[in-house]
């Protein structure tokens, strides 16, 4: 069985082991490997404070359940992204026959419709809570991201202060969702927005926290895809607003999880 990684310090200082054995296994330690296909990066948060994630969009249905059970079982949760629909409806349908055969009884399966998400928790784990994350959705279209960006602050240790549906096309909307963020002393503030992708300008100008803005695939003719919205984010005079690719949630709530422990840790 593999050494844990403060087994191989403690032998380090204790001198049961040399300075080059104790590299060895710290290079067998960064890699973990399912059934010679997929191979887990489970020293990843050690080094970069961000723990590996299952991106399942391309991925077969038993080659996702195997990482979420590999990753809960050495870090006590695990999350998979960009699941596919039928996929969750295969592990909604499924859901006991796979604790069962996995032999994971201790183990819950949490699953976010909406975000197209997948969390597998050890029962009664308790999430180490570094900090507060502002997240703001433009429209209902753009729930589905915001709920990955949420799904995935949580996941990291971040309480994630959210108000949907807050869209410029409405703009008297956002002030009493905007007031309760800056009450809640949040790091930064995550806006996720579609269409001509506005928003996240107009809340960069109104408040003193960063702003990450999320463009969201949603919209029509030159704003298919979400590209008009990428292009009016990066393009804002707005100072204080950085952008993320297309749709991608969980790299916002990444950097706001890493943005949330240096805030909070000083």
């Amino acid at each position: 069985m593999k050494k844990k990684l403060r087994d191989i310090l403690k032998d380090l200082s204790e001198k049961r082991i040399s300075v080059e054995e104790a590299e060895t296994l710290l290079k067998i330690y960064h890699i973990e490997e399912i059934e010679d296909r997929i191979k887990l990066d489970i020293s990843r948060e050690l080094r970069s404070g961000i723990p590996e994630v299952v991106y399942a969009k391309n991925k077969d249905f038993n080659d996702i359940i195997l990482a979420l059970k590999r990753s809960a079982e050495k870090n006590g949760i695990a999350l998979a992204t960009k699941v596919r629909k039928e996929h969750i409806l295969k592990l909604e349908r499924e859901r006991e026959d796979i604790i069962k055969n996995l032999n994971i009884q201790d183990y819950e399966f949490i699953i976010n419709y909406k975000a197209c998400t997948i969390v597998l928790k050890k029962r009664g784990y308790k999430q180490k809570i570094y900090g507060k994350i502002g997240l703001l959705a433009a429209g209902t279209s753009d729930i589905p991201i915001a709920e990955e960006v949420r799904v995935t602050g949580e996941f990291l240790g971040c309480e994630v202060i959210h108000f949907y549906d807050v869209g410029i096309a409405g703009i008297h909307r956002l002030f009493q969702p905007l007031k309760r963020i800056i009450e809640e002393d949040v790091c930064c503030i995550v806006v996720v927005a579609g269409m001509e992708g506005a928003l996240p300008s107009v809340v960069a100008s109104l408040v003193d926290i960063p702003v990450i803005g999320v463009p969201a695939s949603v919209g029509y003719g030159v704003g298919k895809d979400g590209k008009a919205a990428l292009y009016s984010m990066l393009t804002s005079c707005v100072p204080g607003l950085v952008v993320v690719n297309i749709d991608n949630g969980f790299g916002a709530a990444s950097f706001a999880a890493l943005l949330a422990r240096r805030v909070y840790k000083s």
